[in-house]
């Protein structure tokens, strides 16, 4: 990709969840988008009625969008593929985006945990693999409907240092309206990013609460607080540069901006899927026990969060 080409591109969303679904609708402002997704009900809603874009403040924005649950429909000419489906599926997201784009075109992880990067570069190999954070936040209301929970900046690196064409990335994500700059430190997104997602998700999943919920209440807060303080022993460990100077008044934060938000792990356990718990809060003890480094808040939400997984089918409403 070469860094003159900075705004219109053709871009594959593979994964059009909630925040598919909005980073889709977003950059289809000055790009033209795809959507891939298995979830034909969604697509077909989409393709016959729009996207509807749901705001916190009641108000909404129908997107005319492509839609597909067939990648194999589309003409392999695209010059981004946005990766968003959950952990488990990186890979085949990854052998996705390799048949949609060109020679040359380039694929962005925005997902959530640890891991994923490293997936995507080895089907597409470092040089055409980026990896971003957002704070964004979004909620699947129902098939072509979702709501746009919260906004904040996006961050964007390469897989390594001789990664092309991130600058073009960045320019065609801020011709969209999307807030967005570039940092040449993978680990520092990645882990800055794992940090609020351990704080938050766990939590909001096994209390069912909204994201804002979490910081009205003293014990809840402390819970929180354990769980960052763990991650945040274990990235020092490993010499990660976190991206803020105070990480659990930056969860806090992203609670207040996100706070009707519904985390992607509630809304697994909510519908019996399973969750991304094995790249958040289960890479923290991970990573712990092999660093020598406690984590038994993590340890303990990893397997609340597997509990659920596993009673799903017997739950109780």
């Amino acid at each position: 990709m070469e860094e003159t080409e900075i705004n219109a591109m053709r871009i594959a969303i593979v994964g059009a969840g909630a925040m598919g679904s909005i980073f889709g609708a977003m950059l289809s402002n000055a790009s033209e988008v795809a959507l891939v997704d298995p979830f034909e009900e969604h697509i077909r809603a989409i393709m016959e009625n729009g996207l509807t874009v749901e705001r916190n403040d009641g108000s909404r924005e129908i997107f005319r969008l492509h839609g597909t649950s067939d990648p194999a429909t589309l003409a392999p000419d695209f010059d981004l593929a946005v990766i968003f489906t959950k952990s488990p599926e990186t890979r085949a997201a990854a052998l996705t985006a390799d048949t949609l784009l060109k020679p040359g075109g380039m694929a962005i992880t925005l997902q959530n945990g640890l891991g994923n990067l490293d997936e995507v570069a080895r089907v597409l190999g470092t040089s055409r693999s980026l990896v971003g954070v957002t704070s964004h936040g979004g909620t699947m209301i129902g098939p072509g409907h979702v709501r746009h929970a919260g906004e904040g900046p996006t961050f964007v690196a390469g897989a390594a240092p001789d990664t092309q064409g991130i600058q073009a990335v960045v320019s065609a994500f801020r011709a969209a309206g999307i807030d967005t700059d570039r940092t040449e430190d993978p680990d520092t997104l990645i882990w800055g990013k794992l940090i609020i997602n351990v704080g938050i998700n766990a939590l909001a999943a096994i209390l069912r609460v909204p994201n804002g919920a979490l910081v009205q209440a003293p014990p809840c807060e402390a819970i929180m607080a354990q769980a960052v303080a763990e991650a945040v022993a274990v990235a020092e460990r490993l010499h990660i540069n976190l991206p803020y100077d105070d990480p659990l008044a930056r969860v806090k934060l992203v609670c207040r901006k996100t706070a009707e938000n519904r985390a992607s792990m509630l809304q697994d356990v909510l519908k019996g899927a399973r969750t991304e718990v094995g790249v958040i809060n289960r890479a923290v003890v991970e990573n712990g026990d092999r660093l020598g480094v406690p984590t038994p808040c993590n340890r303990f939400l990893s397997e609340i969060i597997e509990a659920l997984e596993a009673t799903a089918p017997h739950r109780i409403e």
